[in-house]
Formats: C-alpha cells, sequence, structure tokens
C-alpha cells in the first residue's frame, strides 16, 4: 500500500463547529462541516450549548463525510481527531466518539493539536504552491496569535505569541462593542472595505520580541466610542465603516510588522497564513503585496481558513506516516501548547 492510498478521517470539535472530513493522502474527498447558530442569541459561544450541539451533530456528520467520500467506515486506515487546544466540553465529545469509533475499527487513533492543523492545512492538495521550508507561518484566530517557525511537517517552534487577546477577539469585541450581529470578525472585514483606514488613530501595544499584545488596542477603541458618544449618539452609526476600516489597518499594521522582524532575524523569505483570520482582506491583500518584496508568501482557500476537519485529517495523514499513534488514555487538552 503506497502512501496515498491511506484513507484518514479527520475530526474537529475545539470550539461550535462540528466537523469531519475524509483525506487519501493529501487528497480530500469530503469536508463536512456543522455550525451552530444558537450562539448568534448570545453574542458568543456558549460552552455548555455548544457541547450538546456537537453531541447532535457528529454522528450525522461523520455519515455523511464518509458518503461523499464514498467510502465505507471499514475502509479507513486511521482517524485523526482534535485533541485542543478549545473548549474541553466541545474537545470530549469529538474525542470521545473519534477513540469509540478508532476501537471498534481497530485501527489507529491519531491526536492532533488544532494550531499545528491550520498550519499544515497548507499542504491540502489543491491549485495553490506549498509553502517550501522552512517557512514562519503567522497563525491568527480568534483565541491564538502566533508566529511559527516550521521546518518540516512536524517540527515547528513558536518564535512569537500574543500576551493577552488574540487578534480575532480584539475584530469580536469591537464588533460587539459597534452593536455588530456575531460573528462580528468577518462584519468588521466587510464594512472596513467601505471605510477611511486613516481616519481614526489607534496606539499601536507594546510587546517584547516577536510577542503581540492587543488589549490595549481593544481598550482604546472602546474609550473612543465612549467619548465621542458623549458629544454624538449617532457616531457609531455615522462613522462605522470608518471605524472598522481604521481598526483593520492598524491590527495588520501590528500583525505584519512582527513578522517581517522575524523573517529578518531568522533570514526566511517563504512567509504563510493560517487560521480564521486569515480570511481577513486586510491580511490576504498585505500578504500578496509582500511578494512584489521579494517573498514568497502563502495563503490558505477559504474553506481552510475557519475551523475544518480536513485540516485535522491532513496532519493525521503526516502522523500516521511518522508511525505517531495514540493511546486511548489520553485526555482532551484545553490548553495544549503548539
Amino acid at each position: 500500500m503506497s502512501d496515498q492510498a491511506v484513507y484518514i478521517l479527520g475530526i474537529e470539535s475545539s470550539c461550535d463547529d462540528t466537523a469531519a472530513s475524509v483525506l487519501i493522502g493529501d487528497k480530500m474527498l469530503a469536508n463536512v462541516v456543522a455550525g451552530q447558530e444558537v450562539h448568534r442569541n448570545w453574542g458568543g459561544v456558549v460552552p455548555e450549548l455548544a457541547s450538546r450541539a456537537h453531541q447532535q451533530h457528529i454522528v450525522p456528520v461523520v455519515d455523511e463525510a464518509l458518503r461523499l467520500a464514498k467510502i465505507s467506515k471499514h475502509q479507513l486506515h486511521a482517524i485523526a481527531y482534535t485533541r485542543g487546544p478549545g473548549l474541553l466540553g466541545s474537545l470530549l465529545v469529538g474525542g470521545s466518539f473519534a477513540k469509540g469509533l478508532a476501537s471498534g475499527l481497530n485501527i489507529p487513533l491519531i491526536e492532533v493539536n488544532h494550531m499545528q492543523a491550520h498550519i499544515l492545512a497548507h499542504f491540502i492538495r489543491t491549485d495553490a504552491p506549498i509553502p517550501q521550508f522552512p517557512f514562519l507561518c503567522l497563525t491568527v484566530s480568534g483565541g491564538h496569535t502566533q508566529i511559527v517557525r516550521v521546518d518540516d511537517h512536524l517540527t515547528m517552534q513558536v518564535l512569537g505569541e500574543t500576551r493577552d487577546d488574540a487578534a480575532g477577539e480584539a475584530f469580536d469585541k469591537a464588533a460587539k462593542i459597534l452593536g455588530l450581529a456575531y460573528p462580528g470578525g468577518p462584519l468588521v472585514d466587510k464594512l472596513a472595505q467601505q471605510g477611511n483606514p486613516h481616519r481614526f488613530v489607534f496606539p499601536e501595544p507594546k510587546a517584547d520580541g516577536f510577542d503581540f499584545s492587543f488589549s490595549g488596542l481593544k481598550t482604546s477603541f472602546l474609550y473612543l466610542i465612549r467619548d465621542e458618544m458623549k458629544i454624538d449618539t449617532s457616531f457609531i452609526e455615522n462613522n462605522t465603516a470608518d471605524l472598522c476600516a481604521s481598526l483593520q489597518y492598524t491590527l495588520v499594521k501590528i500583525l505584519m510588522r512582527k513578522l517581517l522582524l522575524a523573517s529578518d532575524a531568522t533570514g526566511i523569505k517563504n512567509l504563510a497564513l493560517a487560521g480564521g483570520v486569515s480570511a481577513n482582506s486586510g491580511l490576504r491583500n498585505a500578504f500578496i503585496e509582500l511578494r512584489e518584496k521579494g517573498y514568497q508568501t502563502y495563503i490558505p482557500a477559504f474553506e481552510f481558513c475557519t475551523d475544518n476537519a480536513a485540516m485535522i485529517a491532513m496532519t493525521g495523514y503526516f502522523k500516521y506516516k511518522a508511525g505517531l499513534f495514540s493511546n486511548h488514555s489520553e485526555g482532551s487538552i484545553a490548553r495544549y501548547p503548539l
């Protein structure tokens, strides 16, 4: 059996999306995601509700993935699942299901770090070029912001990370302040494209080395809104697009400045983007502009930006080839360092 003939089922349940995917080698056969609309009513993810919804969704999602892949569960060679980081209750649902199915089929179980999987999503076979080693990956999501040096599929080193809020969290909190619906990050991006990015100036929080800090930026945004609303109660309504554009401009500037500092320090010109915020148009455009300055940049397809199981299966495939299997006694981990 060749490596490319290996069928891997990936299961992702780290937050509020229940996802299952089937890969044969690096080729995706199916990628199914079930979202959870209930959280819109609360303006954010409610962990207990997320866990219950995963229990409802996981069996039909896995069944649909196998159906679309046109294989039976007995053809699988291994099952990969998200062990962490994420919401513990949600992780337990996916992990328990993966363990039970792997045990019933008597096939290997492979635990996957969610953030590593975001990076390795670049290696799912598409028309896009594959990153060349070594490369630096800017991994940006609602819960994490990291600069990672990637020397091969399974050798990674975190060079810098956020010391407080993640960039995605800053987007979502700003959206909530503006009264935008959940999830707010994509709405900020959409409105930013209609606004003036230089209308409002926000201070750039200080952090040592290649680390990030976004809590000060979020506070500055809040104070600006508070002070201006005292003068004009229609301030948000009249300036929403400019506020979004200015905030996004500042966030992208901070992210890119730190990434380029890391590039200069390491001499690595291959730069990749990953994580849910990699769908942001401002960040994607900043990466595209780097190509004119001699950098090789890699941007994931939109379907692999947000949480999905194809990236879990892809990571599982590399670990399968390396013989890195898991035992069923390993528990889920809410905080799981890369």
